[in-house]
């Protein structure tokens, strides 16, 4: 369970790569990669998208697959080769009026570490880098690609009361 009121959060922004795919990417013949998606982290996303909890994906990598995975499940936040994830952590506090305190980020590595330690919220994968271990309050026991974001949203979604709704068959 994490160790959080979870009733405060008002968004929730994920990595991509090593969070909600794998970190065992392959890599095609033009040597793009090649990401895996887990069905039920997309459900979980999807319904929560439906409930008005607002998802972000922030991202280094720029793959219009990626984008086109999330555009499909309703996400508006899609935000790929973010170098630098706080700038578009501020934006995204500003536009939906919100404090760190509103903010569950799930990251794995380095990359997230800055954003992941204004957030009211960090979490991660159980194989996230040791260094985002130590700054998570909470570790899923689900690794990247295998279920971390639905564990993560579920329980968002169940402390606010909203997890078992009449909404919660899959739209298109």
């Amino acid at each position: 369970m994490i160790n959080y009121d979870l009733r405060k959060i008002k968004l929730l922004a994920f990595d991509v790569d090593g969070v909600l795919s794998s970190s065992t990417i392959h890599v095609d013949e033009n040597g793009q990669p090649v990401r895996t998606a887990n069905v039920k982290d997309g459900y979980a996303i999807n319904l929560a998208l439906r409930l008005g909890l607002p998802i972000a994906i922030i991202t280094g990598g720029n793959s219009e697959a990626v984008r086109r995975r999330f555009e499909i499940l309703g996400c508006q936040d899609i935000y790929l080769a973010s170098s630098v994830k706080t700038e578009v952590y501020e934006q995204l506090l500003q536009k939906y009026g919100i404090k760190d305190e509103n903010v569950l980020y799930m990251g794995d590595d380095i990359p997230d570490y800055e954003v992941m330690r204004r957030s009211g919220c960090p979490c991660c994968p159980k194989d996230a880098a040791p260094e985002i271990q130590s700054i998570s309050l909470y570790i899923s026991h689900y690794a990247g690609g295998m279920g971390c974001g639905r564990d993560v949203i579920e329980q968002v979604l169940k402390a606010q009361g909203r997890w078992m709704s009449t909404d919660a068959a899959f739209k298109w």
